[in-house]
């Protein structure tokens, strides 16, 4: 089924978000940690629901998954259930309806369900496999025998106690963007729907009948990077969601975030090929995969994205979900590093893990696989990893299948079609035989569970399928100019752990028996990325650890003077409240411009227990928070007045020299907004305007260039 990128062109196109909980964890397991409510207009609602969550697994998805070779391995993940037409509500001897589906969650001890609100009139103006029963006009039905019944089940006091999370309306605002504007993408439908308006009210009346719910929390889809993620399209799709969020009563308050890669196959993230990479002085943008976007999977594009929406005027709170049922792209073509340097497009066909003949291929594709399991907070801004398609059931039909659920046959289903302007006229990469978009596609489950990445493991039936807790506390130790050395707390398992593999950049690069590991062999002034997976005997493998960014040294300890240096100020007088402040500036005194991508500043604190987890806010900078990238840090062992460091990079950007980038207002919480005391952080100040501050330091490359450590 979905999404697209619109037309290929060899041209390029012309307040405060939390930092999401730096911990992942399988949904099927509670999280014990507090939540920050929502906004002051909804203070029953959590900021992120998937916090402390136990997710609904349905079991008719997970009866046919389990009844698959290998299936039993993934047949208790939580997935979305799909209300794609009127009667999904009611149920038939297949499926169950929306009412059973609650009450089987209530029954399972789940509190979340998650739910996809999808049929709308005119429904995937832009492609066949998905249309839908309700035509170009059928508002009013949409909203009185669709929406409203819905909302009515979802009001019952009985599921008060359920999390409901509704992922609104896939593949309809987008389309509205890209494929009804007269290019060689659009269509009829899309000119109409655009028209009529039907696609922003019925988004609008659904936001706004399900937001009255003090239990649902909304989330609009956002489509992919690859159909929204050049300029020309991101900040008009996010002023398109702004729109339909203010129409038909909705209000930007009846948003709790938004979805990417709904039912699409697009890479999380994209290990070996950055935006940014360059191959002999050409940018790897211009290759023909990439075609001048300005991200290459879904992290990036759903960080960015984000940024576009607060920018629109939607709650700095807003979280955002990425699917990853599909996106694992794992198997033997997976690369295990970056690809050669010959050209740009060898480089980036080399290296990329999204093994697609092209990005805008979206049906059954073939050598897809599973992806990462569905997770809490697994990165910044990123509320969780989410199953929205549920694997094994089919985008579209390879060929023509008289049906009455109003849904077409469209020639990106069909393997032998060479494509069109959406896909580059490329072939469609779709697998034979498969059914009716929603329908059980078993070799395309047998394909996902084949090539999973991160693998599966155990599954057979009968054993033990269980796997370890996530390791926490991922930390950066001793760094030299070639190595880095990382700890981290013990998970457990409910016969043993095993072992912990460690993986580099997305790639397993060893294993350790107990809870530390040193990776050598690596090169002076380089950022690596690194996160942890526990397993036990039966193979059975946890998510992955929260990552960590480790910087190693320069070759032979220089680096120089750059002339830049910190100045800080304090804009929090209060020491023993629940939130840190730093004000920051970087001053750049030297004779040269200095990269901003290359630079680091980092800000010391004590946390006051070991186990906190900490959100990181930029309230405003004069660079633009979008610019900004904040994280935070563990030292180890403890330092005095230090425990953590929060760290300050930058996306991009050149500091003239004598410039400085203004004032970047900083805001640090604990996850459970627990109180700090201030008194003994090594770079906290009294001063309230901006001084020179030796005890915040600067690196370039990973190299101390201001400031003295603690």
């Amino acid at each position: 089924m979905r999404l697209r990128r619109p037309v290929s062109s060899a041209r390029p196109r012309s307040a405060r978000r939390r930092t999401a909980v730096l911990a992942s964890g399988a949904l099927v397991g509670a999280l014990s940690l507090a939540a920050l409510p929502h906004s002051a207009s909804a203070a029953a609602k959590l900021d992120n629901p998937y916090v402390g969550a136990k997710a609904y697994v349905n079991p008719d998805w997970s009866a046919k998954a389990a009844a698959e070779p290998g299936g039993a391995t993934v047949a208790k993940q939580p997935t979305f259930v799909w209300l794609d037409r009127i009667a999904a509500i009611q149920g038939n001897a297949e499926a169950r309806g929306l009412k059973a589906h609650l009450d089987a969650a209530k029954a399972q001890g789940a509190n979340l369900v998650q739910l996809v609100i999808y049929d709308l009139p005119g429904r995937d103006c832009a492609a066949l496999a998905s249309n839908g029963e309700l035509g170009a006009d059928d508002l009013a039905r949409y909203q009185s025998d669709y929406i409203d019944p819905i909302a009515a089940i979802l009001a019952d006091p009985a599921y008060a106690s359920l999390r409901i999370v509704n992922l609104i309306e896939p593949d309809s605002l987008p389309n509205l963007v890209t494929n009804a504007g007269g290019t060689a993408g659009s269509t009829p439908q899309c000119a109409t729907m655009k028209a009529n308006g039907n696609y922003e009210k019925g988004v609008g009346y659904a936001l706004h009948k399900l937001g009255t719910l003090p239990n649902a929390y909304n989330y609009i889809d956002a489509g992919h990077h690859a159909w929204l993620g050049w300029d020309s399209n991101l900040v008009p799709t996010a002023q398109e969601f702004k729109k339909a969020a203010t129409t038909n009563g909705a209000t930007l308050s009846d948003v709790t975030g938004f979805i990417v890669n709904t039912a699409n196959y697009s890479a999380t993230k994209e290990p070996y090929v950055k935006v940014t990479d360059t191959v002999n002085g050409q940018t790897v943008r211009q290759s023909k995969w990439i075609d001048w976007n300005q991200y290459d999977d879904e992290t990036s594009y759903a960080q960015g994205m984000r940024s576009a929406l607060v920018a629109q005027g939607f709650d700095s709170g807003i979280g955002m979900l990425i699917d990853t049922a599909r996106n694992g792209w794992g198997g033997a073509a997976r690369p295990t590093g970056p690809g050669p340097t010959t050209s740009v497009d060898a480089y980036v066909d080399g290296g990329r893990v999204d093994r697609r003949i092209h990005a805008g291929n979206w049906c059954n594709q073939s050598g897809a696989g599973i992806g990462e399991r569905p997770a809490t907070a697994p990165d910044t801004g990123i509320d969780a990893y989410v199953w929205a398609k549920p694997p094994g059931e089919s985008d579209g039909a390879s060929k023509p299948v008289d049906n009455d659920e109003g849904k077409g046959f469209d020639r990106m289903c069909d393997p032998t079609y060479t494509g069109n302007a959406r896909n580059g006229n490329s072939l469609t990469g779709a697998l034979p035989d498969s059914p009716l978009a929603g329908h059980w596609f078993s070799a395309g489950f047998r394909q996902l569970v084949a090539n999973a990445y991160p693998p599966l493991s155990g599954g057979g039936g009968g054993g033990d399928t269980q796997a370890p807790t996530v390791p926490g506390g991922l930390t950066v130790g001793t760094t030299t100019s070639d190595s880095v050395a990382l700890s981290w707390t013990a998970s457990t398992d409910n016969t043993a752990v095993t072992g912990y593999d460690v993986y580099r950049d997305g790639a397993k690069v060893g294993t350790a028996t107990g809870t530390s590991y040193t990776d050598k062999g690596l090169s002076a002034s380089t950022s690596y990325a690194y996160t942890v997976r526990a397993k036990d005997a039966a193979g059975n493998v946890s998510a992955a650890s929260a990552g960590v960014t480790a910087v190693t040294k320069a070759s032979g300890g220089g680096g120089g003077s750059s002339g830049l240096k910190a100045q800080y100020k304090n804009n929090d007088s209060s020491a023993t409240d629940n939130q840190v402040k730093p004000g920051l500036r970087l001053v750049n005194g030297g004779t040269a411009a200095v990269d901003l991508s290359k630079v680091t500043v980092r800000y010391w604190f004590t946390g006051e227990s070991s186990s906190a987890g900490y959100q990181t806010f930029c309230d405003w900078a004069q660079l633009g928070c979008s610019t900004v990238k904040l994280s935070t840090g563990a030292v180890s062992p403890p330092r005095t007045g230090a425990d953590h460091f929060i760290e300050v990079g930058f996306g991009s950007g050149s500091l003239a020299a004598g410039a400085d980038t203004g004032d970047l207002q900083l805001r640090l919480a604990k996850s459970d907004w627990s109180n700090f005391n201030e008194a003994d952080d090594f770079s906290r100040g009294t001063a309230t305007s901006y001084a020179d501050a030796p005890k915040v330091t600067v690196y370039v490359g990973g190299s101390l260039v201001w400031g003295t450590e603690p």
